[in-house]
């Protein structure tokens, strides 16, 4: 009886252990997120097992980013430099002098997030009257009303405009830039802003710089800027947003898609495929994600011991960089690097034909 028993108990794990796990995303996720954007979630995971990050910045997400930077991003008594900040007042000459004396310029935002970034430029451009409108764009909705809260109690007189735009599959409509009474398209000179590191979060940089060539004019700048260095050299060290934005992320995927967390690891890595730095949710057990809502019926299955990519970071060398802006239509006009030697700032202009 003793040796059935035990039979019987190891037939009984071994059962359990070949039974799938199933996730269904909580009622929040559908809310969160259109049906356009699910099925783009539902395509990213079945093509290269990754919740694109830009995803996150949706719904309480934008609360997270918004708290992230408030805390370790944005000057302080105690931390009193921004390096993005201190970059863009090393470039304002340069920038102001390419505005045609007597002429304004526009600034479109994408990616504004909570617009702190650029309000020290803005306050310096709308003291010398150059000034014509800001534009805020962003994935997310939540932080666009971040934006617009922060931008008009600091600059209540500077015409505001906000919408959503996801720069990785479309360019910037023209639309944004008609003028109310007319309708027609305000041909003001424009500086188009990607601040924030995010270019190097991007899945495929090269179509947003492509989406930024096509959304401007001869006589408009985009300006960017990301960290600078090697990506396969990195020391494994976590720091910045790769330790407090992912913890963060990493917790809003669980609880949105309902994965447990005794199911999962996360895992932080250099990836050879995309030279990027990657954080990864690692599976513990095999797992079925069901998608159920929206008119959606789609079963992901993951494979114990395989990871999803939820946060991703390429730095860039010199010649990589214009090697992408070469391919996307852009010409380099400059670019210089902190003094920290982490970062720089790129200014650039649509390529002469």
């Amino acid at each position: 009886m003793a040796q059935n028993f035990h039979s019987n108990s190891q037939l009984s794990s071994d059962m359990s252990t070949a039974i799938n796990r199933t996730a269904k995303p909580s009622s929040e996720f559908y809310s969160i997120f259109s049906e356009e954007e699910v099925l783009g979630i539902i395509h990213a995971l079945e093509v290269r097992r990754e919740i694109p990050l830009k995803y996150s910045y949706k719904g309480r997400g934008a609360k997270i980013w918004d708290d992230f930077y408030l805390k370790y991003v944005i000057p302080t008594w105690y931390r009193t430099s921004n390096v993005e900040i201190d970059l863009l007042k090393e470039n304002f000459n340069y920038l102001n002098g390419n505005i045609k004396i007597g002429e304004k310029v526009n600034i479109v935002d994408v990616g504004a997030g909570n617009s702190y970034p650029v309000k020290i430029f803005i306050q310096r451009l709308n003291k010398l009257g150059k000034l014509n409108k800001y534009i805020a764009l962003d994935i997310s909705e939540e932080l666009l009303n971040l934006s617009k809260n922060n931008f008009t109690k600091w600059f209540p007189l500077v015409e505001f405009i906000s919408s959503t735009i996801d720069i990785e599959n479309s360019c910037v409509p023209t639309k944004l830039f008609q003028n109310k009474a007319s309708l027609e398209i305000d041909d003001t000179a424009k500086i188009f802003f990607h601040l924030g590191v995010t270019i190097g979060n991007h899945q495929n940089r090269d179509e947003v710089l492509k989406n930024f060539r096509d959304s401007m004019g001869k006589n408009d700048l985009l300006v960017f800027t990301n960290e600078t260095g090697t990506n396969s050299k990195w020391d494994g060290n976590v720091r910045g947003g790769c330790k407090y934005h992912v913890e963060e992320i990493y917790g809003w995927v669980q609880s949105k898609i309902g994965i447990k967390s005794e199911d999962c690891e996360l895992v932080r890595k250099y990836d050879l495929k995309t030279d990027s730095i990657v954080a990864n949710i690692k599976f513990h057990h095999n797992y079925t994600l069901h998608f159920s809502q929206m008119g959606i019926d789609k079963k992901i299955e993951i494979s114990e011991g395989e990871e999803i990519t939820i946060w991703r970071h390429h730095k860039y060398e010199i010649p990589k960089l214009l090697e992408e802006l070469e391919r996307s239509g852009l010409q380099l006009l400059h670019y210089n690097i902190d003094k920290y030697k982490s970062h720089l700032m790129v200014i650039c202009k649509v390529a002469s034909s």
